[in-house]
């Protein structure tokens, strides 16, 4: 039972995923953190073309500035040897604010991805931001999360009315409602904040 538990758990932690994120939206992407459309790639531009570093420590952590500061200032210097040096420096800069940007969230650096590629819940939540509304999202993930909710439980609610006709059918039964037990559980310690987010 602890182990059906446990596969059930985790399931329902990938179903929350999968129901109410990646089915939940069309897939169009834009920006994160790691992308070079991104927020802290599109800042770093803004930074090299002003000549002025502010706008991206924001996105960096106390201790790592010392860091950004020499690489923004070397990116600058390299700058200004021409149009294969920009690109290099550029690169260069981008890689070490998002590097640091990842390492602050205590989440690794796995490279610049290219431009629009992320997923689904995550281009929702950007797009929102930049809409300055959430009303959009949290209708569409509602849907999602109640779409999912019901499913269950109609599969639930069907092996019920069989549970006790054998061994095989009072078993799916079971594990019926563990599954929806669990999702239902999943659901309320990810929104009540129960449940750790990278």
């Amino acid at each position: 039972m602890q182990g059906i538990r446990a596969t059930v758990g985790t399931i329902a932690c990938v179903g929350i995923s999968i129901s109410a994120a990646w089915l939940a939206w069309p897939h169009s992407a834009t920006a994160h953190c790691d992308t070079l459309d991104g927020p802290v790639v599109m800042d770093a531009k803004a930074a090299l073309e002003a000549r002025e570093i502010a706008p991206i420590l924001k996105w960096v952590r106390e201790e790592h500035e010392g860091e950004l500061r020499a690489v923004f200032q070397r990116a600058l210097t390299v700058r200004s040897m021409g149009s294969e040096a920009v690109a290099l420096a550029d690169t260069h800069l981008f890689e070490t604010v998002v590097r640091l940007h990842r390492m602050g969230e205590g989440a690794p650096y796995t490279g610049l991805k290219p431009a629009g590629e992320v997923e689904p819940p995550v281009a929702a939540a950007d797009r929102a931001v930049a809409e300055g509304s959430a009303a959009e999202l949290a209708g569409e993930i509602g849907r999602a999360v109640e779409n999912a909710i019901n499913a269950r439980f109609e599969h639930l609610n069907e092996a019920k009315k069989h549970k006790d006709d054998s061994v095989a059918a009072g078993r799916e039964y079971v594990e019926a409602y563990v599954s929806f037990v669990h999702f239902v559980e999943g659901l309320h310690n990810s929104v009540t904040g129960a449940a750790d987010h990278h």
